[in-house]
């Protein structure tokens, strides 16, 4: 009957479970369509869930869509071909990595190093996420018995390299509030300075962001020579975004 549809399919529909829902006859392996759907639920909140897991089902389908990984909170659909590091969401400017699930484009560091994480005591390897070893042939994975001296060089390593990322970060937060200081302004557009110091904060930004993840780039790079480098290339960055 119809009121048992409309308490089954608004059941399903609150549950998440619509888009892959049957007859509930046991033995019928029929979906119910959107038009049968609409039919029978009258809920106007009720219907704009089930558009919504729709959606939702539709975008993880779909290898070029995902959604906009903000941490803020963005709806945005983007499409994955064509969006690199140097692009943003049309609708909050928020820089998504389409390779791995860290919430935001990490350039230098590649989806690996914001994984691969490694102990201070005895160099072990490993993935933060399932936290299996990083390299299987890794024999003590529960008993670190490296030389403390070691052991110690490798933490100030990581100390060093933590610090002046977190730095990074929190400078970026600055420009990020001081665009938004300037930007509430009323007269601004009166005033053509201030237009200026907007595109100055948003590249600071921008030169923040990659500082940071340069030093996640640079603690797991063991080639020397790229390294040398690298670390030129950040010296000069960092020299030119103090002084902006």
């Amino acid at each position: 009957s119809q009121p048992c549809w409309r308490e089954y399919l608004t059941t399903r529909i609150e549950q998440n479970m619509v888009v892959s829902c049957t007859c509930p006859i046991s033995e019928c392996r029929a979906q119910p369509t959107t038009a049968f759907i609409r039919s029978i639920v009258s809920s106007e909140e009720i219907i704009a869930k089930y558009e919504k897991a729709l959606l939702r089902g539709y975008v993880e389908c779909c290898s070029n869509l995902t959604w906009c990984t903000n941490p803020q909170g963005c709806d945005q659909i983007l499409l994955k071909d064509g969006l690199g590091y140097g692009a943003a969401c049309s609708k909050c400017s928020w820089i998504s990595c389409f390779n791995c699930n860290f919430p935001e484009a990490h350039y230098p560091a590649s989806c690996s190093h914001m994984s691969h994480m490694t102990c201070a005591k005895c160099n072990h390897g490993f993935c933060w996420r399932c936290l299996k070893p990083w390299r299987p042939t890794h024999k003590d994975y529960y008993n670190c018995s490296a030389m403390v001296s070691k052991a110690a060089w490798q933490e100030k390593r990581f100390q060093d390299y933590n610090e002046r990322c977190t730095f990074h970060h929190h400078a970026r937060e600055f420009a990020m509030s001081l665009r938004n200081r300037v930007s509430s302004i009323s007269e601004m557009p009166k005033i053509r300075n201030l237009t200026f110091v907007l595109h100055a904060c948003r590249v600071l930004e921008q030169a923040r962001k990659v500082l940071a993840y340069s030093c996640v780039y640079s603690y797991y790079n063991q080639d020397t020579e790229s390294m040398e480098i690298m670390e030129q290339q950040t010296e000069s960055l960092e020299l030119h975004t103090n002084a902006l």
